[in-house]
């Protein structure tokens, strides 16, 4: 047999990626490219916007695990195709409890170690211990390599000849606030103390990671595997419970984030008249935005729904392959993730041609008056957050019976035994927002839907009405017509709600008005 088949025949699977490229590893050359290089010119590290908030989310988080080691993971790379990899994006509760966004750091994790008393024994969970500050923060991650290292030149995934240098540890403190330390002596810190120390780890999120906690927990006789799923569980419901009420900073970074939103709104306005003689006129809309969001973000929140004429009927069209066509609407879902990672979530429905006409003016201000019930509702004192979505809903069905479309009455539609009205309604009219464009989704139904709103929620408000094409129940007119309005509010310290996206047009005259100011320039 040829040594070159026999060789192929032996070679992992998960090793032929690389067949590619040609590797040198001659000891001249690991000599050579490893010389003569001069101090690196980096700038000076920027602090996080969250260093100084961190000791106050820890102390939150950390009351209901005291005496516990906490085990947040930021990640890995995702494959997308052989050996190309996604784009980096941190696990969302490390990315909080870090302050670090952008595409840092693959592998990392952080842990929160326990705080001790004077006598060196864990807090417990005793209510009568007031300490304030139960935990402190490491966070092990990959730092810089030496050139002289091989990882410098021929590790494409994480060599800085690849993919530029990455921090060191004394740069990872000065950004963070946190102690920093290599990621290979994190076996080290997760057995310290092991049987008297709690672990606990969000699951499902770095294997290597889990599977190192699930080691030091078979040694020291701790709770393993499935058994200890709910134990784990509590940590990644708290941690996104944590998030339902966004301190200073984080408002800072979401009113950011809708702030460079608006100028991608205001791009795809600018290429409308390109996209209607486009045949994927939708992707130039879509494109418009995506520039938008790479340039002044870390890229977008989610897809961007582009949704002209009948297309916006489908609440999650993201194919955006279709025609923009004169005389429709087009309904725009898309929102900018800052730097940071905290993004916006706004939609608007305009004419295409920049003039709504009077039947789709009536349905624009139907959705318009369902926004403005919510928004009142959320303003008056005690609204829980299920409260929103009624205030806007009974709005549409208001309008919906007016029209004549219900097969029943007004009542008999919003009860328990009705739901008619859902035919042309069927999405919930708030989420919460944050890191996530859908943020705080592990937190349990009394502390979301039936939770009263609290300063610092941010949250939106996006009532639709939406009427196929080929709906029969529907008169011809209102056929193919599908609207959407969303705005991303906040809860104040006095209680009071305020649309952190007032900024961006809403009404029928003043989106009018603002298409033709942008499209002339």
């Amino acid at each position: 047999m040829d040594k070159n088949v026999k060789a192929q025949e032996t070679q992992p699977l998960k090793d032929r990626v690389n067949n590619r490229s040609r590797r040198i590893n001659s000891l001249a050359f690991r000599e050579f490219i490893g010389s003569g290089w001069g101090e690196r010119k980096d700038p000076p590290p920027t602090p996080s916007p969250a260093k100084e908030y961190l000791p106050q989310r820890y102390q939150k988080l950390g009351a209901h695990f005291r005496g516990e080691r906490l085990v947040i993971p930021a990640g890995n790379y995702k494959v997308r195709s052989n050996d190309c990899d996604y784009r980096f994006r941190a696990h969302s509760a490390f990315a909080h409890l870090t302050g670090l966004g952008g595409e840092l750091e693959p592998d990392a994790a952080l842990v929160l170690e326990p705080l001790t008393d004077k006598e060196g024994t864990p807090l417990d969970n005793s209510p009568a211990d007031t300490q304030s500050f139960t935990h402190r923060g490491i966070i092990f991650f990959r730092p810089q390599a030496p050139r002289s290292s091989e990882e410098f030149y021929s590790d494409s995934t994480y060599g800085e000849f690849w993919v530029g240098p990455r921090m060191t540890l004394t740069q990872m403190e000065a950004v963070t606030g946190l102690q920093a330390r290599p990621l290979d002596t994190l076996p080290d810190q997760l057995a310290k103390d092991a049987g008297l120390v709690q672990l606990r780890v969000i699951r499902n999120v770095d294997s290597c990671v889990q599977a190192a906690v699930e080691k030091v927990r078979q040694e020291a006789g701790l709770v393993t595997g499935e058994d200890a799923k709910a134990i784990d569980e509590k940590l990644e419901e708290a941690a996104s419970v944590l998030r339902l009420q966004k301190d200073d900073a984080e408002i800072k970074e979401l009113q950011q984030a809708v702030a460079i939103t608006k100028r991608g709104f205001e791009d795809m306005i600018r290429v409308l008249p390109r996209a209607t003689g486009h045949r994927r006129g939708e992707r130039v809309i879509e494109g418009a935005f995506g520039a938008r969001a790479r340039e002044e973000g870390n890229g977008l929140g989610y897809d961007t729904i582009a949704a002209s004429g009948n297309h916006a009927n489908t609440l999650h069209w993201i194919d955006n392959d279709g025609q923009v066509r004169e005389g429709d609407l087009i309904l725009i879902d898309a929102g900018v993730e800052a730097d940071s990672l905290y993004t916006a979530d706004i939609t608007r429905t305009l004419p295409v041609n920049g003039k709504f006409t009077p039947v789709q003016a009536k349905v624009y201000n139907a959705v318009l008056d369902a926004c403005e019930a919510g928004l009142a509702q959320a303003n008056k004192p005690g609204c829980r957050f299920k409260d929103v979505h009624d205030a806007a809903v009974a709005t549409l069905v208001k309008h919906l019976d007016s029209w004549g479309l219900l097969p029943v009455s007004a009542e008999q539609t919003l009860s328990e035994d009705g739901g008619e009205y859902r035919r042309w309604m069927p999405h919930g009219v708030s989420h919460h927002l944050g890191l996530d464009v859908h943020d705080c989704a592990q937190a349990a139904r009394d502390m979301y839907m039936d939770a009263p709103l609290e300063p610092g929620m941010c949250f939106t408000i996006e009532p639709g009405l939406y009427f196929h094409q080929d709906d029969e129940l529907l008169p011809e007119e209102l056929r193919g017509i599908g609207v959407r309005i969303e705005d991303d509010v906040l809860v104040e310290k006095d209680g009071s709600v305020r649309r952190l996206s007032e900024d961006i047009p809403r009404t029928i005259e003043d989106v009018e008005a603002w298409m033709t100011r942008v499209q002339a320039g």
